[in-house]
C-alpha cells in the first residue's frame, strides 16, 4: 500500500511540473472603459462566466488585445474559478500535438490533457496551429474527444473546459463555440484616457512612485489621433517609457522630485511615415550650425529687430498722417501685409520668430526676472478651447478698427494698434513663461499659424531618435550645453519637435535645433500643405478664424458686396458710429452666414475639411485683396518717405504697376488658389459626388471673390 500511495504521489508531482510552465494563475487586469465596446465586452465575459454548461469560448481579435486575460476572467469569474487553468501555444504543438496529447506509446497517459483533468486549458493562436492538426483541436472542441498520436491509441474524454483564441477569423472554429470578438483600441478611442491612467497608476509604484503622476487631457487627446496597431501592449510600453524617462533626470535621492503631472513630451508614438520629404541640412551639414548660431538671432531681435519697432512708431506718431506722405504706412500697408502673404508657402510662420511685438515681450519678461519675478507656467490642458475663439474674435475686432476707423490712412491709429498688439504680448509675458501670447492669444499670430499649414518647409524631430537616446528635452524645456547642443531656453512656444502634428505651432525660430545634441531635428522641404490630411484633427474654434479672415475681404469690399441695401452708410470711415458699425459686422459676418446655411448638407467635420481644403482659395483671395496697394505704392517708397522734405530732397527713383498687370496678378493669384484647393478638396473629401460638389463651391468662390477684390483700383498717392 506505501508503493501504491508513493507512485500515486508521485504521479501527481510529475503532473504538477508537466503544468507549471503553462500555469496560469491570476488575471492581470479587467475591461477598462465607459464606451459601448466595453461595455459589451465585459457583458460577453460575464454571460461566459455564467454558462452553467461550460461551454468552449472563442475570443478573436487583433495582436496586443489582451485575450488571455479575457479568458483568464471567463475562468476565475465562473464556479470553477478552484481548478487549474493552463495555455499552451498553437504554434508550439507541431503536427501531431504531442506536447498536448502524449505521446503513442504512452497512450495519452501522462499528457497535457491527462495530468489537467477537469481544468481549464487555453489554445493561443489557434489560427497559426498546424494544418494537419487543426482538425484534432477542432473535434476537441467540438465533442472534448481525444486521443494521443498512434493508430492504437483510445479516445478520451476531455471533462475541463476549453478556451481558444485567434487573431483571424475560423469559421469551422466559430460555430463550434461561444465567440467573443475583442474590439481592437483605435475603434474605442473614448477608452483610451481611462486605458491611460489606469495603466500609469497599475506602472509607477513598480517603478518606485510613491504617487501615480496624472496626465494631461492634451495628451489624451494626442494619442487619441494615433491608432496603436499595437493595442494594449503597445500602449503598456509607451506608459512604462513615459514613466521611465521623467524620472530619468531627477535625483534618486529625492523622491519627492518625481512630477505630480507627467511631461506632454514624454509620450512617444510611432510617426506616420513622411514621403516626399527632403532635409536640407543632411544635404548640406553647415547649413544646421550656420542657421542656429545665437548670437545671430539675438543680434537681429534684441539689436536690430527691437529698436526697427520703436523708430516705425515714432514716424507714426509724429510724421504726416496720410498714406502718401508717410513711409511707415508705406511699409505696413504696401510692403508688410503683401510680403508675409506670399511668405507663408515658403517659410510659413517664420515672420513670428522676428516679430517685434514678442522681441518687446521677451525683453520685459528678462527684465522682470532680473528683479526676481517668476511668471507662471501654462495652464494645462485642452487650451484650443477657449483659445482660438479668442483668436478669432481678436482678429474680428482688428478688421473692424481698421475698416471703421480708416487705418490704412490714419498713421498714429495704424501706430495704436501695433502698440495694443505689443502690450498684449507684453503682459502675456509676465503672466506666463515663454511665448504665451504668442502661442495663444495673438490675432496675427493665429493667422500665421493657419497659413503655415500650406508651407514647403517644416521642422521635424524624429521620433525614434527623441525617445530612445534623449533625456534631457533640452529643445522643449531649455537647459545647459550637452554633446553638441547649445545651452537654451527651450521652445518658445512650448511644443516638442517631434510631436508637431502640423506648422501651427512652430516659428522656425531653430531653438530646438540648437539644443539638440543628437541632430534629431530636421528642417525638410516637403509637398505644399502637406499637414492637410483627411485624418487630421484640427481644434474646432480654427474654422472660425478662417471664417473671420474670409470676412475681412467682404469686410474691405462692403461696398460692392451691401451697396444696394437702402440702408447702407455712404462710407464706413464718417458718419453715426452704430450705423456704420452695423453694416461693418454684417460684411464680417457673410462668410458665417453662408456656413451656416451649409450646416443640414453636411456633417460638422466635412464642412470643417471643407473650410481647410478651400484654406489655399482664401490665401489666395487675400493676396489679390492686397495686392493692389502693394503693386501700386511699394515702389514709391522713397519718394513717400522723404516727401515732408519737400524740394531739398531731389528726384527719386518710383515704380508702380500699371492696372491691367494688377489685374492679371490677381487673376493668376486667384487660378492658383483654385486649382490648389480642387486638389485639397480630392484629398480630404473621399466621395467622388463629395468632391464634384467641392469643386463647384470653389469655382463659384473664385469667381465671386475675384469679383469683389478687383472692386476699386489703387491709384499711385501723389
Amino acid at each position: 500500500m506505501g508503493r501504491m500511495a508513493d507512485s500515486g504521489r508521485t504521479t501527481d508531482e510529475a503532473c504538477l511540473l508537466k503544468l507549471a510552465p503553462h500555469l496560469l494563475g491570476r488575471t492581470r487586469r479587467g475591461v477598462v472603459g465607459s464606451s459601448r465596446y466595453a461595455e459589451r465586452l465585459r457583458e460577453a465575459v460575464r454571460l461566459a462566466a455564467a454558462d452553467p454548461e461550460a461551454g468552449p469560448v472563442l475570443i478573436s481579435g487583433e495582436p496586443g488585445l489582451g485575450k488571455d486575460n479575457l479568458a483568464a476572467l471567463i475562468h476565475f469569474g465562473s464556479p470553477r474559478r478552484r481548478r487549474l487553468m493552463v495555455r499552451v501555444d498553437a504554434v508550439s504543438l507541431g503536427d501531431d500535438g504531442a506536447a498536448l496529447f502524449g505521446s503513442g506509446s504512452s497512450g495519452g497517459d501522462g499528457s497535457l490533457l491527462d495530468c489537467l483533468g477537469d481544468g481549464a486549458l487555453l489554445i493561443d493562436n489557434l489560427d497559426r496551429a498546424d494544418p494537419l492538426l487543426r482538425p484534432r483541436l477542432l473535434e476537441l472542441l467540438r465533442s472534448g474527444r481525444w486521443r494521443a498520436p498512434g493508430a492504437g491509441s483510445r479516445e478520451r474524454q476531455f471533462s475541463g473546459r476549453l478556451f481558444c483564441t485567434t487573431e483571424s477569423a475560423l469559421p469551422e472554429f466559430d460555430r463550434r463555440a461561444t465567440v467573443i470578438r475583442v474590439p481592437p483600441l483605435r475603434v474605442r478611442r473614448q477608452d483610451l484616457g481611462e486605458w491611460l491612467r489606469y495603466g500609469i497608476r497599475r506602472q509607477a509604484r513598480g517603478l518606485g512612485w510613491s504617487r501615480p503622476p496624472q496626465v494631461s487631457e492634451a495628451v489624451v487627446k494626442r494619442l487619441q489621433s494615433h491608432d496603436f496597431p499595437g493595442n494594449l501592449r503597445e500602449l503598456e510600453g509607451l506608459i512604462e517609457r513615459a514613466l521611465r524617462q521623467s524620472a530619468a533626470d531627477r535625483p534618486t535621492d529625492l523622491p519627492a522630485a518625481l512630477p505630480a503631472t507627467l511631461p506632454d513630451e514624454v509620450f512617444w508614438t510611432g510617426s506616420r511615415a513622411q514621403r516626399a520629404r527632403f532635409d536640407l541640412w543632411r544635404w548640406k551639414p553647415w547649413l544646421r550650425f550656420a542657421m542656429r548660431e545665437p548670437r545671430l538671432w539675438n543680434a537681429l531681435l534684441f539689436g536690430l529687430v527691437s529698436w526697427v519697432f520703436v523708430l516705425v512708431n515714432l514716424w507714426l506718431w509724429l510724421g504726416p498722417q496720410d498714406r502718401a506722405h508717410n513711409g511707415g504706412l508705406n511699409f505696413f500697408w504696401a510692403w508688410w501685409w503683401p510680403l508675409i502673404l506670399l511668405g507663408y508657402p515658403l517659410v510659413g510662420r517664420l515672420w513670428c520668430s522676428f516679430c517685434p511685438f514678442m522681441v518687446w515681450g521677451e525683453i520685459s519678461q528678462r527684465l522682470a526676472r532680473a528683479i526676481g519675478w517668476r511668471p507662471r507656467p501654462w495652464p494645462r490642458g485642452d487650451s484650443d478651447r477657449w483659445a482660438a475663439p479668442l483668436l478669432a474674435a481678436g482678429f474680428a475686432l482688428i478688421l473692424l478698427w481698421e475698416e471703421l476707423w480708416d487705418l490704412e490712412n490714419t498713421a498714429w491709429l495704424s501706430s495704436c494698434l501695433l502698440l495694443v498688439i505689443t502690450a498684449g504680448a507684453v503682459l502675456g509675458s509676465l503672466a506666463f513663461e515663454k511665448r504665451f501670447w504668442c502661442r495663444h492669444l495673438c490675432p496675427v499670430g493665429g493667422m500665421n499659424g493657419l497659413f503655415a499649414k500650406l508651407s514647403i518647409l517644416e521642422l521635424r524631430a524624429e521620433a525614434g531618435t527623441c525617445s530612445g537616446s534623449c533625456t534631457t528635452y533640452g529643445c522643449f524645456k531649455g537647459g545647459p550645453a550637452v554633446g553638441e547642443g547649445l545651452a537654451s531656453a527651450g521652445c518658445p512656444l512650448g511644443t516638442h519637435p517631434a510631436h508637431l502634428a502640423d506648422n501651427r505651432d512652430c516659428v522656425l525660430c531653430l531653438t530646438c535645433a540648437a539644443a539638440c545634441p543628437h541632430r534629431s531635428v530636421q528642417l525638410r522641404l516637403r509637398p505644399p500643405a502637406a499637414d492637410l490630411q483627411r485624418e487630421m484633427d484640427p481644434p474646432a474654434g480654427e474654422a472660425g478664424l478662417i471664417l473671420v479672415l474670409a470676412g475681412g475681404i467682404s469686410l474691405h469690399h462692403w461696398q460692392r458686396l451691401l451697396g444696394w441695401l437702402p440702408v447702407v452708410p455712404e462710407s464706413l470711415h464718417q458718419g453715426p458710429l452704430l450705423p456704420r458699425l452695423a453694416i461693418g459686422c454684417l460684411a464680417l459676418a457673410v462668410p458665417s452666414l453662408l456656413f451656416l446655411l451649409g450646416r443640414p448638407l453636411l456633417a460638422a467635420r466635412q464642412q470643417r475639411l471643407l473650410l481647410y481644403a478651400l484654406l489655399p482659395l482664401l490665401w489666395a483671395l487675400l493676396l489679390a485683396r492686397h495686392l493692389p496697394l502693394g503693386m501700386a505704392e511699394a515702389g514709391r517708397v522713397l519718394t513717400v518717405s522723404l516727401a515732408p522734405l519737400g524740394a531739398a530732397v531731389p528726384e527719386l527713383p518710383a515704380w508702380s504697376a500699371d492696372p491691367h498687370v494688377i489685374a492679371f496678378c490677381q487673376s493668376v493669384a486667384v487660378v492658383l488658389g483654385l486649382v490648389w484647393a480642387a486638389l485639397l478638396v480630392r484629398r480630404l473629401w473621399p466621395a467622388p459626388r463629395l468632391q464634384l460638389a467641392g469643386l463647384g463651391l470653389a469655382v463659384l468662390l473664385a469667381a465671386g471673390g475675384r469679383w469683389l477684390v478687383a472692386a476699386v483700383a489703387v491709384a499711385a498717392p501723389g
